[in-house]
Order: C-alpha cells, then structure tokens, then sequence
C-alpha cells in the first residue's frame, strides 16, 4: 500500500470541507442535518492537529481554526452546544481548544474551554461518581463516553487547572470494577448503576455484551490519557487498566488480517464481521502505547499489523477517492423506547454497515498518524 495516497486523501477530504459541511460526517450529510459542535468532528479535527504536526502543513491547522470559529462565540460560548442535554458527547470537539489557544492566543478559546468545563461540574453523577453518559441515560456509564470527556478533563487540569486528577482517576478505576469481566478480559459497553434498565443485569448493571467500538474508545481514552497525565500515582494506576484490556485485546484479533471483530469475543459466529473503526481504534491505541513505553514494542508491530489488514481488507482508491469500509453505522443501548436496542449479539450485529462514515475515517486518520510517527 502507498501511504502517501493517504496523505493526499485526508488533505482532500479537508479541501472539500467547510465547518458549515465537513466531508467526512456523512451521517450529517445523508440526514441533511446542519452543521453542529459534536464528537465525531471533533474526534477528525484532533487527528488533523496531528497531522499537521507530522507534516508541517498549515491547511490543517487552518480548518481546525476555522471550524472552532464557526462554534465559538468571543464570550466562550458555543453556537448548537445544550446544555440541558448533559451529553458527554458533545465535551470531546473541546481537546482542540487547548492548542488554538496556546498557538492563536485567543481568549475565546480559553472561556470556552472554561465552559466545557463547568459543563463537567453540572454533569449529573452515578452514586460511584461517574458522569451519566447522557441526561436520556440516567445512571449509565458507556464506555464511549470515557473517550468523550476524560481526555478533555485531564487536558483542561494540565494546561488551566490544579493538576488534579483524582476524579477522573478514580472514575475509570469504577469502570474497571463495574464493567470489567474477568472471564474475557474485556468491558461491558454500559452499566447501570440502578440496574433498571431494560437492557441491564438486574445484579451487575452490566449490558450483555462486548461491542468493539465502545472497547475501541475506552483503549484510545486510555492511551490519550497516559501522554496527557504526568507521572505519577494516577497515571500508573491507569497504566495498569491499559496494559490489562491491551494484553486481553490481543486473544481476540484475527490471526489472518490483525482486525477484531465487531462482537469481539464471539469470532466467526454466524452474522459477525471484522470491524473497521473498532479495529483502527485499537491500532492506534497500541501503537501509541508502544511509543510512549506504556507497551512493550510487540505492540507496535501489532497496532501496525491491523492498520494494515484494514487497509488490505476495507480500503480502495477509485479516481482519486477513498472508500473505508466494513465500519458499524452506529450501536447504543436503549432508551425506553427504543428496545431494539438491548446489547444482545442480535442486536450488534444487525446495524448497518456503511463505508466512509466519520466514525470509522476519524480513527482510521489518528492510527495512521501513529503510523507515521512510527516510520518517522
């Protein structure tokens, strides 16, 4: 595979966006929704950062400013964000702010960054002190939603707060003796700290299942917050919980094409599939774990392993034009009244699956800066 035409696709993908259309958030351009401050934007505009400290390419830095200007307000506000929502989603699109600031000197950036966090303070909390996933998901930690504000909340502590990071420490430690399953190794993708849901373990609180992406965010939250947090007790005990569900990780990729699937310890059961975002999910966070020495360097070439069996696998070029496929549209667990949504393998495996949809191009552009800086 010739890297550098994915180079020269992700800085295509940039010349044909604007923040009020980004070209890799199809699900906005299929539904005809408008622009608006979300995670999966947020998610491609950090490995854009990346990819213009890789390259030395102003472009990116330009798009990601421009789009920050298109939500940020001069009070710090931010245009579509709500409030009343709660929505852990919508605090990830905020790890960009703390580098525009410090590049641009804007003071917006900075109030915004304040505002996301007193979001944080408002956020409701299970009784074990863990942030709701979202306000239409009382009492319930999703695995997702670790990637969505942990990183911002240690990011926000580093640069303007005290340091502290006890809370959000402590907030992942209940995710491993919540969610944890010693028999696999792997995470739950919710728990319900009422265990009321339709969806719960009426003794754990846990979902049924594993789903690969919810693992996916979980790895890369971790791997994120061990370059972000100094040494110390916190970072070493999230050290820890990283190198465990990375060792665990490895009993379940394919031994063929390195991708794992998308109900992860289910293999070849009729009706599962390799799965793209998860997988590149989980080569980005062993390679970057590798690189920062939180992994020994077999990660690395396994990281790399599955980047590459994606691309073997899902990835083709016609006119100039990329297309990632084998990526799941999108999976949750619930509301009330949505049942269909119950964790059950049924269930996961029944959405759709979708090429070049932002969920999987935005993980699959973070492992590829790892890939670079790895041949660097």
């Amino acid at each position: 595979m010739d890297y550098q035409k994915i180079d020269d696709f992700v800085l295509g993908l940039v010349r044909r966006s604007t923040p009020e259309r980004t070209a890799w958030n199809l699900e906005k351009i299929r539904e005809g929704k408008p622009a608006s401050w979300n995670y999966i934007d947020g998610c491609m505009l950090t490995a854009l950062m990346e990819m213009e400290g890789l390259t030395g390419n102003r472009q990116y830095f330009d798009f990601v400013k421009s789009c920050a200007d298109h939500f940020v307000e001069e009070d710090g506000s931010i245009r579509t964000f709500k409030p009343e929502a709660h929505n852990l989603d919508d605090i990830n699109e905020g790890r960009v702010l703390f580098s525009l600031y410090a590049r641009t000197g804007e003071e917006k950036y900075r109030r915004a960054a304040d505002f996301l966090r007193g979001r944080l303070d408002a956020q409701p909390r299970t009784s074990e002190g863990n942030f709701w996933h979202k306000a239409i998901y009382p009492n319930q930690v999703w695995l997702d939603g670790i990637y969505m504000a942990q990183p911002f909340y240690a990011m926000y502590e580093k640069h303007f707060g005290g340091g502290n990071y006890s809370d959000l420490a402590g907030q992942i430690e209940n995710v491993r003796a919540n969610m944890f399953s010693q028999e696999k190794g792997l995470y739950f993708h919710g728990y319900d700290a009422s265990r009321t849901a339709f969806w719960a373990d009426p003794a754990t609180g846990c979902s049924k299942n594993f789903w690969l992406r919810s693992l996916g965010w979980f790895a890369v939250a971790l791997a994120d917050l061990l370059d972000i947090l100094p040494l110390g007790q916190e970072r070493n005990r999230l050290g820890a919980i990283f190198t465990e569900l990375m060792a665990s990780m490895t009993r379940y990729a394919d031994g063929e094409t390195g991708l794992y699937w998308q109900v992860p310890d289910q293999g070849n059961r009729d009706g599962n599939y390799l799965e793209t975002s998860g997988s590149a999910m989980m080569a980005y966070a062993m390679l970057k774990g590798a690189r920062l020495g939180a992994l020994g360097e077999e990660y690395a070439a396994l990281g790399q392993k599955t980047f590459d069996g994606i691309v073997d696998k899902y990835l083709t070029f016609t006119e100039d034009k990329l297309n990632l496929g084998g990526i799941c549209l999108v999976a949750g667990l619930g509301p009330e009244d949505n049942r269909r949504r119950d964790g059950s393998y049924e269930y996961y495996i029944s959405e759709p699956v979708v090429e070049n949809d932002a969920k999987g191009v935005a993980p699959f552009v973070l492992a590829y800066t790892e890939i670079k800086r790895l041949g660097a």
